[in-house]
């Protein structure tokens, strides 16, 4: 299979997807000589001491979300130049080969200022509200240093929210009426923002420095033990052979890489390197090839159980357990992926695509059994999160410690099959952890300083808009709670164009949620807060792969060769599947399970939601069966409809609450004659395509 990469993928295009990946990853800098070992050993540090936290170290909790912001803070001064390439001539703000003295001081600086409320936490807790002119000049400093460390990581877009919402909180009262809000002081922002937890040191870090570093270096250590490249292989070798079956691979591939990545373009460097190529080999346009690969890798982050940093947050957001967020994903996270897979059917019937002969594939048997030992973490995580139920910290700390023991023995193990010296295996192994180490540290910066960033408009909101902005969203939506949900998810969609998922879902959340539920409530609709969170983090993801800025879209089309805004297009156009499902969990909660605890009424639901969203693909791509005639179209979106919302169909006939699963035999006959009718054309185009 590596041949296959080797011969097919593009140098240039691969080494494009290689930049974004690692820039995806928090890799800004090459230093030489002695500095190359200053932010390896940085993020060594950091990694330790996050691993110490869920069984060896006892902090208060403030403790730990400033020391994990000073350490992300460091990092990023140290590893990322002020300028990607040089301006005005001067090349040593721009350097990428060594760390620049400013640039080691303001890392230092950075990581006083974020350290300075537990150095000083005694002091600062007496005189909260009152901030001295020490207080004040370092509150400032840090806000000034994690605004540019956001810029240096993830781009303009947050720093510039982020500064309006700053200089809103001061203009408030001069602002026209329907905007206009009391302001606040100088002593009061300072407070809100560096002293408390309420604002850069609020839930959304916490959240960073407590669980989600542990996911992010769980996935670390997997994707560097060889983890992303079994799951592709292992599914390849399962579908490679069936109608489309690369495409369908890489959707399970991805799928599967997913549960262990948190970031889109390294899904699609990790599976999109062997999937796209075989792809249009077997004769899907290089655009479509792509195409398929972002909705695929897009997704990855809505799947249960290990879904985006986001998912930790909503948890604390709505103050319930992790696992009632991934009970509440489940059905629509499988159910986008269930219509991923179909529509990758309906294009190979399209394209009349056939699988890959079985002798290019790799033997199902052997590479299940080859990759096993990776499956073990995945399964202990699993059990510590839904049987044990013990707390997502703990349960990704022991599932580390797992992975520890399977990395320090991988290569020795295979070393002795080999029959190769022991000693340089046990060394690679260590070096492997050690990298691995390093590579989730440097996969947090990005997360941290996106949590701690957006805690400024968190913070600002909190200081009295909230209410505000519901009634601002209010007036927009002139009171129409449809209106209002086409705003958030267009205006997510934007946002999430320069911003990253959990950036995205942070402010959408502290703007949106609260109006959602409240709005609905006016008009008759119980909206669950769990519902209005998961709505925002939806189209934050889908942001992903927005043209024209939507990366993912570029990374695979680089490897594809393909137009990365044609790309993007294609793959938004995949993506419409999982756009309609936050509609429709809105309105109709049994598709977030709420309050449904029954096996058997939950896999009745799921089965009508998979089906629903085949009949919206299908209307959506022009083919079921075979192509769809115009008037087709409304059948199929009614399908959609009543299998996704039974309750307002059973409202509209009269029947009870308790009684809408019925109305499913009417969507389910629907759709029956809908097969039906295609189907008496299809001998007909055969002949003709003959």
């Amino acid at each position: 299979m590596s041949k296959l990469r080797v011969d097919t993928v593009d140098d240039d295009g691969m080494e494009l997807a290689r930049k974004l990946a690692e820039e995806e990853e928090g890799i800004g800098r090459r230093p030489e000589g002695w500095q190359r070992y200053l932010i390896p050993a940085i993020a060594v540090a950091w990694s330790l001491f996050q691993l110490s936290l869920p069984k060896l170290l006892l902090l208060d909790t403030t403790y730990i979300r400033a020391i994990h912001l000073a350490f992300a803070m460091a990092l990023v001064f140290l590893n990322y130049p002020l300028w990607k390439k040089p301006h005005f001539g001067i090349r040593y703000l721009a350097e990428h080969k060594r760390i620049p003295l400013l640039d080691i001081i303001l890392a230092g600086v950075a990581a006083y200022a974020a350290l300075y409320l537990i150095i000083n936490y005694e002091g600062i807790t007496v005189r909260y509200g009152s901030p001295s002119m020490t207080d004040t000049v370092v509150g400032l400093l840090l806000v000034v240093l994690l605004l540019e460390a956001a810029r240096r990581t993830i781009g303009p877009a947050l720093p510039v929210i982020a500064g309006g919402f700053i200089l809103y909180s001061f203009l408030g009262p001069y602002m026209p009426d329907l905007i206009a809000f009391k302001g606040t002081s100088m002593n009061r922002f300072v407070g809100q923002m560096t002293m408390s937890t309420e604002g850069i040191y609020g839930i959304p870090l916490d959240v960073s420095a407590t669980i989600v570093f542990l996911f992010v270096l769980f996935g670390a250590m997997l994707d560097k033990a060889g983890a992303g490249h079994y799951f592709i292989q292992l599914a390849l070798a399962l579908l490679g052979r069936y109608k489309g079956g690369p495409a369908k691979a890489a959707i399970v591939g991805s799928g599967l890489t997913g549960l262990v990545s948190g970031s889109s373009i390294a899904n699609i460097v990790t599976t999109g390197t062997f999937t796209i190529p075989m792809m249009k080999k077997v004769g899907y346009p290089a655009t479509k090839a792509a195409a398929t690969e972002v909705a695929a890798s897009t997704d990855g982050q809505l799947a249960p159980p290990i879904m985006g940093a986001a998912a930790f947050i909503i948890a604390e957001y709505v103050n319930v357990p992790y696992i009632e967020v991934v009970k509440a994903a489940a059905i629509p996270a499988f159910a986008s992926y269930a219509a991923l897979f179909f529509i990758s059917h309906i294009e190979a019937s399209k394209l009349g695509i056939r699988g890959l002969p079985k002798s290019e594939l790799p033997p199902f048997f052997k590479t299940l059994v080859g990759g096993l030992h990776y499956l073990v973490p995945l399964c202990m995580l699993l059990y510590e999160l839904i049987v044990v139920r013990h707390s997502p910290e703990l349960a990704a700390f022991n599932a580390i410690l797992v992975m520890f023991v399977i990395m320090l023995f991988q290569e020795p193990v295979i070393a002795y099959r080999e029959k190769q010296p022991l000693g340089p295996a046990f060394r690679k192994s260590c070096l492997n952890i050690l990298e691995s180490l390093v590579s989730g540290a440097r996969n947090m910066v990005a997360v941290a300083l996106a949590t701690a960033a957006a805690g400024i408009i968190v913070g600002v909101v909190a200081l009295g808009l909230g209410n505000l902005i519901s009634e601002i969203i209010d007036v927009l939506s002139m009171g129409n709670v449809f209106l209002m949900l086409v705003i958030t998810a267009l205006a997510s969609l934007i946002i999430g164009m320069g911003l990253p998922t959990t950036a995205t879902y942070i402010v959408m959340a502290s703007l949106t949620a609260p109006a959602i539920v409240n709005i609905g409530a006016m008009q008759g609709f119980i909206v669950p807060l769990m519902a209005a969170h998961l709505f925002c983090f939806y189209f934050g993801i889908l942001a992903d792969d927005t043209p024209p800025v939507g990366l993912a879209a570029y990374a695979a089309a680089a490897i594809a060769k393909s137009p990365p805004i044609a790309t993007g297009l294609q793959g938004f156009m995949y993506d419409i599947r999982t756009a309609i499902l936050p509609f429709m969990f809105i309105f109709n909660s049994d598709l977030i399970l709420h309050n449904i605890n029954s096996w058997t009424q939950g896999i009745l639901i799921f089965a009508m939601t998979c089906l629903g969203n085949f009949a919206f693909a299908s209307a959506t791509q022009g083919w079921f069966i075979t192509k769809n005639k115009v008037w087709e179209i409304p059948l199929f979106l009614c399908v959609c409809f009543i299998l996704m919302r039974p309750d307002q169909v059973a409202a509209w006939l009269g029947m009870a609450h308790g009684q809408r699963y019925w109305t499913y035999l009417i969507g389910l006959g629907l759709y029956g004659a809908l097969y039906l009718m295609q189907r008496t054309r299809l001998p007909q185009e055969q002949t003709l395509a003959a």
